[in-house]
Parts: C-alpha cells; structure tokens; sequence
C-alpha cells in the first residue's frame, strides 16, 4: 500500500511514524515533509496549498491513501479535488472542515444543538465590538473567526485590553482574514482537556485524552502559542467527565453535522474547558491536535490504517480502539523568541540518542537538510516525547531525552505536566 501524507509539521511526523509500523504500507509520501518526516517517508517539494500538484502526484504514483495532516488545505477543500478524482483520502470535505475554518460556525452549531459552551456575540463590524464590550463583564475573549495557526485567540483581563484586541485583531488584521469576523466570548474558568476522536459520519470513536500547554513561557505566562507540550492521558479527564461528554458532546457534534448536510469523516478535535458547571466546549479542529497527536498516537495499540480506512468506509462501529495503559509526556523545543522573532539556520545535533530507544520519540516540526545537515527552520523545532508507566515518570523521561539534543537558541518550558504534581 502507498500512503502520503500532506503537512510539515510534528504532528505529520507522528502520523508518518503510526503509519510506518503498519504491516500494511509499502511506501509513503510527505508533501512537503521535513528533516525527521525525510527518515521514514520520500518527502515531495509540493506544498500543502497545492491542490493540482497534490492531486496529480497522487495520481502518477498511484497513491492508495491520502491523510491530510493540516488544517489550512482541508478548510480549502483538497479532499473534495481529490475525492473529485477517484482518490482514497482521509480527512472532512470541506463544507465539514467549517468546524474549525469558523468558529462562528462552530458556536452557531452548538447553540442550535444545545452542546455546552460559552455564551458568545460574533461581530462583522469592529465599531459595533467596541460598543458591546462596554457593558460586557471582563475578563472576556477575543477570537480571530477563521484559522490563525492556534494563535488567533486573546484573554482580555480589562475594557482597555479588550479595546486593542478589536483593533489587533479587526482592524491591524494580525491574524490576516481571519480576523474579518470576530467571536466575543465569555471567559470560562477550569482545567483544559484536549481529546481527540476518530468520525466516520456517523460513528465517534474517542482517543485518549490529553492536556497542552499554549502560552510561551513557564506558568502559563507570555504569548499563545502552537503548543510548548502536552501530556496524556490527562488526571483531570475522569470517567464521570467523559460519560458527560458522551452523551452530550461528542456524538452530538456528529449527530449535529449530519443533521446539517455536512456530514464529518477524519478527525474531531475537542477542546474542552471542565468548569464549575460541567464540561463545555472550548474549541474545535477538523484534525489531530498538535502537539496533542505527539503524545496520543505513539499510546494507539490499533494499526492506524486500519481504523483511518473505517473513517473512510464508514466501518468505524466495528473497530475496537484502544490505547496502551501508560502515558506520555511531550516538551517542544523551540527557537528562542518564538512565537514573535527568532532565527533559524542552527545545526542539531544529538539527534541520533534516539536511534532505537523503545518509548522515545523525537518529532521534527521545524527542520531542514541543509548541506547533509539537519538544521532548525522554525519556531517550534522538535517535539521530545516519552512515554512511562505513570505521567511523573514519563515526564522525567521527557525530561531528560530532552537535554539529549542541542542547538544554538534552544527554548524549552520547565514545566509540561506540571499539574500532574498534584495528582498523588
């Protein structure tokens, strides 16, 4: 079997590593692929935006499965051109994708559907913004409408600080379009759960859960960014919290597209916000979660081709999905300065410490072969995971693997997974 994959990132990295312990697959392909993804897969110059050129190398190499790994070609429609053209390819059409490329989409859907989230006011008009946040309680959110690589989202702690967000967001367009429409919503308190899930259009399979950490520097301070790690699964997710999202979450989403026309095959990711009140959701992304897929898939038991071809055949009632009974501890190392300014170019090394070390991974998001050389190319450059048989011990793992690599201007937090400290 022939499998590529579209994406650059860790998360594609993770994906190119599930796919590549299936007995199933002969060869993959990366579009465009990076340094790490270059070990496992023949990486292709094609960007993900690309839509013809995918389409047609898929094409000339007879290319069996196509698993899109990012969110921007999947909310441009590049599995309906493929699908237009007779290709197996996993991932939500796009009048799907709409659940993350919108998130007043996405709050319209569960108001109408009666799914928990936070009260909201979506704006067109930032003038008319500025009005409504003078009498609205802070602290409040603030969120850019379209994709804005995971950053498009501020918490505003006064009416000043609300005030710039309008103007960051709606009129300076940091976040570009995205930020034509615009989400008020109210700040809702509590710990944050990621979890992940396989949809076939109608049947929802849930992954394991786990917990990320946005903000650039220890304690959850500075800018939003990407993901700076994650652990799984997450304490905090309990069996009583999970009923609760079963029954009032999960399958209704699925149940919700469906009743729109707009049925979703791939992956759903739930961001959720456990409050005083119960689970609610947070957010929601069309695909695995990065660095979330870092720490979920390397937990799978199942052949993951298996279970992504019971999304696509909608055969997903009879897969038994299970994850292994351990956990996993991720710690990106960044380029000093991201997510704001920070140079690339700097050679790593100590990559080969990982070289058959059974539970340790080393994802690569931004790096390139430059001269022979694996260098860094971006602002999140690797992702260290480790797995353990409990979350402290995999976080010291985690830890400790990542001092194995080194390069000029590494950053890293010092403290992903921290709360599970207080889990005796």
């Amino acid at each position: 079997m022939r499998v590529m994959i579209v994406g650059s990132g860790g998360r594609e990295h993770a994906i190119a590593s599930s796919v590549a312990k299936s007995g199933k697959v002969d060869k993959i392909y990366c579009a465009p692929g990076n340094a790490g993804i270059g070990r496992l897969a023949e990486c292709v110059p094609i960007g993900a935006m690309e839509f013809d050129k995918l389409t047609a190398f898929a094409k000339e190499k007879s290319i069996d499965l196509v698993i899109v790994g990012m969110d921007d070609p999947l909310v441009g429609g590049l599995v309906d051109v493929m699908e237009a053209e007779g290709i197996k390819v996993f991932g939500p059409r796009k009048n799907a994708a709409i659940l993350e490329g919108s998130k007043a989409f996405s709050k319209e859907l569960m108001k109408k559907y009666n799914i928990p989230t936070a009260a909201y006011e979506t704006f067109d008009d930032p003038n008319a913004a500025v009005e409504y946040l003078k009498s609205a309680k802070m602290p409040i959110v603030l969120k850019a409408d379209g994709l804005a690589l995971g950053k498009g989202v501020l918490i505003c702690n006064d009416l000043k600080e609300a005030l710039d967000g309008v103007k960051t967001i709606m009129e300076d367009k940091k976040f570009g379009d995205a930020g034509s429409r615009m989400v008020v919503e109210e700040f809702m308190t509590g710990r944050e759960v990621s979890v992940l899930s396989f949809v076939d259009g109608k049947t929802i399979k849930i992954m394991s859960s786990a917990q990320d950490h946005k903000r650039a520097n220890d304690g959850d301070k500075g800018p939003n960014t990407g993901g700076m790690g994650t652990f799984s699964p997450s304490p905090f997710y309990t069996r009583e919290v999970d009923e609760f999202c079963k029954k009032y979450i999960y399958q209704a989403t699925v149940d919700a597209m469906a009743a729109e026309g707009r049925p979703f095959k791939g992956v759903i990711f739930f961001g959720l916000m456990l409050t005083q009140d119960g689970p609610k959701v947070l957010e929601y992304n069309a695909r695995f979660g990065d660095p979330e897929a870092q720490v979920v898939l390397p937990r799978m038991k199942n052949d993951i081709i298996d279970v992504v071809m019971a999304c696509i055949d909608g055969t997903l009632d009879k897969v038994d999905l299970q994850f292994e009974d351990n956990a996993a501890v991720c710690v990106v190392l960044a380029s000093k300065g991201y997510p704001v300014s920070y140079e690339k170019g700097f050679p790593i090394k100590g990559l080969e410490a990982f070289d058959n070390k059974d539970g340790y991974y080393c994802f690569h998001a931004g790096t390139k072969l430059d001269n022979g050389k694996i260098v860094t190319n971006g602002g999140r450059v690797l992702g260290v995971t480790a797995k353990g048989p409990t979350l402290k011990e995999a976080r010291a793992n985690a830890y400790e693997a990542a001092g194995w690599v080194d390069f000029e201007n590494k950053y890293m937090r010092g403290d992903i997974g921290k709360a599970i400290d207080e889990i005796d």
